[in-house]
């Protein structure tokens, strides 16, 4: 008996307005920041242990198939970042302070 191949298997999904690696709370982003920063799928899988081999590969393939679009969105998601962490510092300028004169201490 011979097993049949699998044709099409989905890796990623679309839910909360965000990718996700599919049955998993692994992010699309984490995936792709990792392999962008020279990670290994391997290295990967070891990042996110939750994750198969199988499942980074097929998130990778996913996003060089859509590279573009998933720039595109990483991009606008750095820039929300960005935005909500300046509207903090506004907002808690006081702690933000006492946050950096703290880091400056054990530099």
């Amino acid at each position: 008996m011979t097993a049949t191949p699998v044709i099409h298997k989905q890796y990623v999904e679309w839910r909360e307005n965000s990718y996700w690696i599919k049955d998993s709370r692994v992010s699309l982003d984490s995936v792709v920041h990792a392999f962008l920063n020279g990670t290994s799928p391997e290295g990967i899988v070891q990042s996110f242990p939750v994750l198969k081999l199988e499942q980074v590969y097929g998130a990778i393939a996913f996003y060089l198939a859509n590279q573009s679009a998933i720039d595109a969105y990483l991009k606008a998601g750095e820039a929300e970042f960005q935005k909500l962490r300046q509207a903090s510092k506004e907002q808690n300028a006081a702690l933000y302070n006492k946050l950096l004169a703290a880091k400056g201490d054990r530099q």
